[in-house]
């Protein structure tokens, strides 16, 4: 699989993600305020893989700086951070990332680190994260291949694969890891509307690895559980509450009602860095409201008449009651999950 973003020594290196299927090209982001752009424009997206490039984005102001002591810099590293929290509101891993990049900035400045030593910290701690999401993506992989079926089909929303990921993907890791065990599944990618992530990248990820895949319009979902040509479903997320509640790509929270009408389990795949233990409930979680020339034009010719009203929410919340299994790189947890998240954080720390 073709790396989401790679570092090099002139800035990080991305696959154009609005580009896909039908063009390869990359984008190099050479400074804190150009990571920011290639995120708001959705070069790059998935929460892991934001929360990544949100490092080297940070990586790459400190690295860049005129600055040559601490004091001087500690501004500037303060609005390198907020620049990029601002790119996008939903996705808690930016802030995770970014959080643990400040704590260790000023961990280190109040220890006595000169400027150069903070340079090498901050970029080895962006390339930690980095392994440690390939590494994690794997991990919930393994833990939730037990639960798909050993042939049928499965319904995936958006893309939550290696393209969302550093490599490996989430929900996408799990259908991965299920197949490398010999499972017999079959993917049904929902296009994904207004995006399309799952008409352009999932099944694009999913040829490219040989598993059978066939794409279906969003509103067609209920009508192949009710023939039974759906066996589960397994989609990504942007933030998961303290309870359980889950936001991920818009359409999801359809996906999950359907799922329950007919009986069919319903997972969510992600990495424990996109859990929010601060955040009681979905109702708190912020969804960003995206472009209006999203749902108006595709590939630059406007669809809707002029002046029409537009509303564009990038995410929705699925109820932790419509959810049969929450699936990270620490193990599937079961409901209550206000509960077992809980219980889980207890044994990590």
């Amino acid at each position: 699989m073709i790396p989401t973003l790679t570092w090099t020594p002139e800035g990080v290196r991305f696959i154009d993600q609005t580009k896909l299927p039908l063009e390869e090209s990359y984008v190099l982001a050479t400074t804190y305020e150009q990571v920011a752009d290639v995120i708001v424009t959705m070069v790059v997206r998935g929460a892991p893989a934001i929360g990544v490039s949100a490092a080297y984005g940070i990586a790459l102001g400190v690295l860049r700086t005129s600055y040559s002591s601490v004091e001087d810099f500690a501004p500037e590293f303060d609005k390198i951070c907020a620049r990029l929290a601002g790119t996008r509101p939903t996705a808690v891993n930016l802030f995770w990332a970014i959080d643990r990049m400040k704590k260790l900035f000023w961990l280190l400045a109040g220890s006595g680190s000169t400027l150069d030593e903070i340079k090498q910290r901050l970029l080895a701690e962006a390339h930690a994260m980095y392994i440690e999401d390939i590494e994690a993506c794997k991990a919930m992989g393994a833990h939730g291949a037990e639960l798909l079926p050993d042939e049928g089909g499965v319904l995936t929303h958006c893309n939550a694969g290696a393209l969302a990921t550093c490599g490996y993907g989430t929900a996408l890791g799990v259908i991965r890891a299920a197949v490398e065990r010999g499972k017999n599944i079959h993917v049904y990618a929902d296009e994904t509307r207004p995006f399309l992530q799952g008409a352009r990248l999932t099944a694009w990820e999913l040829m490219a690895d040989g598993i059978p895949t066939t794409v279906i319009c969003d509103n067609m979902a209920a009508s192949l559980m009710r023939a039974g040509k759906i066996n589960a479903v397994v989609v990504g997320a942007d933030r998961i509450a303290a309870n359980g509640d889950t936001a991920n790509k818009i359409g999801t929270y359809n996906v999950a009602i359907l799922a329950k009408e007919h009986g069919i389990p319903f997972y969510v795949a992600a990495p424990w860095s996109t859990i929010d233990l601060a955040t009681a409930t979905g109702e708190a979680i912020p969804i960003e409201e995206r472009p209006h020339v999203e749902v108006t034009h595709h590939a630059g010719k406007q669809l809707t008449p002029n002046g029409v009203g537009i509303c564009n929410p990038a995410f929705d919340v699925t109820p932790a009651r419509y959810i049969a299994a929450i699936i990270t790189e620490r193990g599937v947890l079961k409901a209550p999950y206000s509960e077992s998240l809980r219980e889980m954080e207890l044994v990590a720390r």
